[in-house]
């Protein structure tokens, strides 16, 4: 399997000739989704679902689909009959020639004040990969590739430690980054490197790496 990482939270996942494409959202590059043969989208924030660019890649390969919780799905359904699928927490399908199993259902805690959205999680090939969306959804399994939510208004660095503890993956990928300067990088690479038990890796905007 190659790992793409894209900016911010969107991923490529290719093996066997085909391409799953998570989250590619308004803080991703604009042809993020180009190219997919499948679409997994967490929620509905702009940083990780962008209804133009999702309605562009499904344009440009018309045997693509899409699938994405409810709330997602409501808004680009419509245009593509069939092809946009709504699946839950507990849900299994195959996309793209991948496994996916879905995990979680609920958005991390912004503030209280603020009401909480669904989220979900996807994990790949039993395991392989899990990109949890935002949120720190711990699957019922043994997760291979981590994909680290690291920096964002809902989270700290002492629960994003804590996170990479429970999970207990064998590596985890920074996601979720667009936010983190590079001058604080080093800080976050070396407290989550030191204390949270498993090989951490980043990935520049395009770069990929084999699993």
């Amino acid at each position: 399997m190659k790992l793409t990482k894209m900016s911010h939270a969107c991923v490529r996942l290719e093996k066997d000739g085909q391409m799953l494409v998570l989250d590619p959202g308004t803080f991703s590059e604009e042809d993020a989704a180009l190219g997919a043969d499948a679409i997994l989208v967490t929620h509905e924030h702009l940083d990780h679902f962008n209804e133009e660019r999702l309605r562009t890649a499904l344009d440009a390969n018309p045997a693509a689909e899409i699938w994405t919780l409810r709330s997602v799905a409501e808004k680009i359904s419509a245009a593509f009959p069939g092809r946009v699928h709504t699946v839950g927490h507990g849900d299994t399908f195959t996309a793209a020639g991948f496994d996916v199993q879905v995990h979680g259902e609920l958005h991390a805690v912004i503030h209280p004040d603020i009401p909480r959205i669904t989220n979900v999680g996807y994990l790949v090939d039993g395991g392989k990969v899990f990109h949890p969306g935002d949120a720190l959804t711990v699957p019922d399994q043994t997760v291979e590739t981590l994909m680290l939510p690291v920096m964002a208004p809902w989270s700290k660095i002492s629960e994003v430690i804590d996170y990479v503890r429970e999970v207990k993956p064998q590596r985890a990928y920074d996601i979720h980054d667009a936010l983190l300067t590079d001058l604080a990088r080093p800080i976050y690479d070396n407290q989550i490197g030191a204390l949270g038990g498993a090989e951490h890796l980043r990935l520049k905007p395009g770069e990929s790496t084999a699993l």
